[in-house]
């Protein structure tokens, strides 16, 4: 005889339990949420602004004063830290929204209607799938120029392809399940059927392909930022700070191990947070 589950005990409230049981994940999950805090209050928490000077205090070493050093100008390495993880942050989730309202309704049109419709964007996706993401972003920004918005537009348009394949597959292993047949043989629309049957039932892949965007996201904008196409300084952007003070790496090792670890530390947590989501929401995993 089966017992019967208690109340409450649906498929978000396992997932839940399920990756609280990930340490490693969970773990993640913390370090990010500091991040974050350290992102949104960063006013309050940085010594200085990350554009206040100090030429007198320029090129030190870490230290009780300065944590984490100064930079060529002497502002504090630890304060354009800081306020560097607001734009990590931001490139991350507004990037990978963008990503999200391109790919998921091109995935769903296409592996719902299926056909020609499906050729067309599958034939887009070959395209796309040319060529690394990454040099489509540093064309567009070529061609657009640096700052905040154009590196959002570039990474987010340029970063669709693998949510578009994700919903694309999950719309074809489920539109021929039967509360589908039945919303059509009640007379229900196509757009109904996508969004109040299909779309739920297909929001837990879409939710692990969210965080597992994120730290790509971040990684492109370093990259850009890298090499001289991402923010504008002196808006301080993680990958930025590694490019300016390159050539002084060897002599002041402070100036590229901070952001870069920095780079690695929130690129290691999402992608840890995405393993323990994709476990977590996978309805074969059991108590």
């Amino acid at each position: 005889m089966n017992t019967p589950k208690p109340a409450g005990s649906g498929l978000w409230q396992d997932a839940l339990r399920r990756f609280a049981k990930n340490k490693l994940s969970v773990t993640a999950a913390l370090i990010i949420i500091m991040i974050t805090f350290m992102a949104i209050f960063a006013p309050w928490i940085s010594p200085a602004h990350y554009s206040e000077a100090n030429f007198d205090d320029a090129w030190q070493f870490p230290s009780l004063t300065h944590p984490m050093g100064t930079d060529s100008i002497g502002r504090d390495y630890f304060s354009r830290i800081i306020y560097g993880a607001r734009i990590s942050l931001i490139i991350g989730f507004v990037a990978q929204m963008i990503s999200l309202l391109i790919g998921v309704p091109l995935g769903a049109i296409a592996g719902f209607l299926g056909g020609r419709a499906d050729y067309i964007v599958m034939r887009l996706v070959d395209v796309m799938s040319v060529f690394p993401s990454l040099l489509f972003a540093i064309l567009i920004m070529a061609w657009l120029g640096s700052g905040l918005t154009n590196v959002l537009f570039a990474i987010g348009v340029t970063g669709w392809v693998g949510v578009c394949r994700l919903v694309r597959a999950q719309f074809l292993s489920l539109r021929e399940s039967d509360f589908v047949r039945s919303a059509r043989s009640m007379g229900a629309s196509n757009t109904r059927i996508i969004v109040r049957h299909m779309l739920p039932n297909a929001l837990s892949p879409i939710i692990v392909g969210l965080a597992m965007g994120i730290p790509q996201a971040i990684f492109a904008e370093a990259g850009l930022s890298f090499l001289g196409l991402g923010i504008n300084p002196p808006t301080p952007s993680w990958g930025q700070m590694v490019s300016s003070h390159l050539p002084n790496v060897i002599y002041y090792w402070h100036l590229a191990l901070f952001p870069v670890f920095m780079i690695a530390l929130i690129m290691l947590g999402f992608s840890l947070v995405g393993d323990g989501l994709r476990d977590a929401l996978d309805p074969r995993m059991n108590e």
